[in-house]
């Protein structure tokens, strides 16, 4: 491939602000917006979570975390409970009226992912899957996030 070629930074652009309108439009009738959606999927893994936790986990820094989270509290999403063995830290868990949209939530990702691979066999999209995971590892990588 030569430079002049298509470049997978564009395409990986193209897909995100994509990917973005669409999860934000789908949630805006939970308003949730897109810089939330991927603390709460991430806190429904996690019966209890610390901010910081979070924060790594998806490798966002801690202020925009804490502000994801205040959102998420505001609209009763999520409770931030003091860390009993470090009162500096904060226990994250997702509320009742959280668990009552999860699968309204998934089904969005779910349709998303579906749009993504509509033209693609069992096959394409078990190598889209593969290929996406190495190079985000690749990134974590050279991001020093991972060895």
């Amino acid at each position: 491939m030569t430079k002049k070629d298509k470049m997978l930074g564009g395409y990986i652009s193209q897909l995100y602000r994509l990917g973005s309108a669409f999860i934000t439009k789908e949630l805006s009738k939970f308003n949730i917006g897109y810089g939330q959606f991927m603390f709460l999927i991430e806190l429904y893994r996690h019966e209890s979570i610390c901010q910081e936790e979070l924060a790594e986990i998806l490798h966002i820094d801690k202020g925009t975390t804490a502000r994801a989270i205040k959102k998420l509290e505001e609209h009763e999403y999520v409770i931030r409970v003091k860390d009993t063995s470090d009162r500096r830290a904060y226990k994250l868990s997702v509320t009742d009226k959280a668990k009552e949209i999860e699968p309204h939530i998934k089904n969005i990702l779910y349709d998303w992912n579906d749009k993504l691979t509509s033209n693609l066999n069992e096959d394409e999209k078990k190598m889209a899957l593969e290929l996406m995971s190495k190079i985000a590892k690749n990134q974590r990588i050279c991001a020093g996030k991972e060895k």
